[in-house]
């Protein structure tokens, strides 16, 4: 597989989100569902309906989520609706959350451990979708990108618990922690089928670079320094590509993410997502 591009900025802006768009020349059109996390009450490192209304803006797109899988103020629909007027995400834009009227069942082709991925029933009102992650540690996945987010986060509650269950849901906490890894990969590679893959962008946020995710409503204090905002049409390619530049960081603060990621082995979902043919984990970084 040829090189994947990988653009980056180091600016973290309205303006410089919406440039790296631009920059992947390509044009996501019809109805534009923008996946973000809503970020769960408490916790306050999602990206700031500041930093992304230009883009969303731009696309007329309509900002799109799941219900979780755990305890919380976004398990329920009507909890998950005031989280997100509470942090400002209905003052910038329409916003849907898919699994309220229920789920879909879209096929996993060629995966180890699923035949099925449930994701939210308003996936079928959208033509292409930009996945808009803030990337971060994760307790579960080591870190969270592009590839979670199209995971997980497109997944229903249910959906959720499908994968970290490993097809069980009763299992999600205790299912086998590589195995849930490569579920993720798996979901991923059934909403890329679903949508195609000409329909679909990524664009990954590296700032607050918290250990914990935006799910967690208790978040630990960032160690490092932001990164910068990164874009590219391969999610395979754009999460190695944050994950490097974590590592080649001059910041000491970089330890506890690093450890985040390698006692979780978070390295393994990409490694999984680039054997199915999701991507090139071989990039051109492209500083803009």
């Amino acid at each position: 597989m040829e090189r994947a591009k990988v653009y980056f900025t180091p600016e973290i802006s309205p303006d410089a989100l919406q440039r790296m768009y631009h920059a992947l020349e390509r044009s996501l059109t019809g109805r534009v569902a923008v996946k973000i996390s809503t970020g769960e009450p408490g916790g306050h490192n999602f990206l700031q309906p500041s930093l992304i209304r230009g883009l969303v803006e731009e696309l007329q797109g309509t900002i799109v989520e799941c219900n979780t899988a755990y305890a919380g103020r976004r398990n329920t629909t009507g909890e998950h609706w005031k989280a997100i007027a509470e942090h400002g995400f209905l003052d910038i834009a329409p916003c849907d959350i898919m699994d309220e009227d229920g789920e879909l069942s879209i096929p996993v082709n060629g995966g180890k451990h699923l035949t099925e991925n449930f994701v939210g029933a308003h996936l079928q009102r959208y033509d292409s979708m930009l996945l808009l992650s803030h990337f971060k540690g994760h307790a579960m996945g080591g870190f969270g990108g592009a590839l979670k987010n199209m995971s997980i986060g497109v997944a229903s509650a249910h959906g959720k618990a499908h994968i970290h269950g490993v097809g069980v849901p009763e299992n999600l906490w205790t299912a086998d922690h590589d195995s849930f890894l490569e579920c993720m990969a798996e979901a991923d590679k059934a909403v890329m089928d679903y949508l195609g893959r000409e329909n679909l962008l990524y664009i990954n946020v590296a700032n607050r670079l918290s250990v914990d995710c935006d799910c967690d409503s208790h978040p630990k204090e960032p160690e490092m320094a932001d990164l910068g905002i990164f874009a590219s049409v391969d999610p395979v390619a754009l999460d190695q590509a944050c994950v490097d530049a974590v590592y080649r960081s001059p910041d000491p603060g970089k330890a506890a993410l690093i450890e985040r990621m390698e006692s979780r082995n978070g390295i393994h979902t990409v490694e999984t997502a680039a054997a199915l043919g999701l991507g090139s984990r071989d990039y051109e970084l492209i500083c803009l």
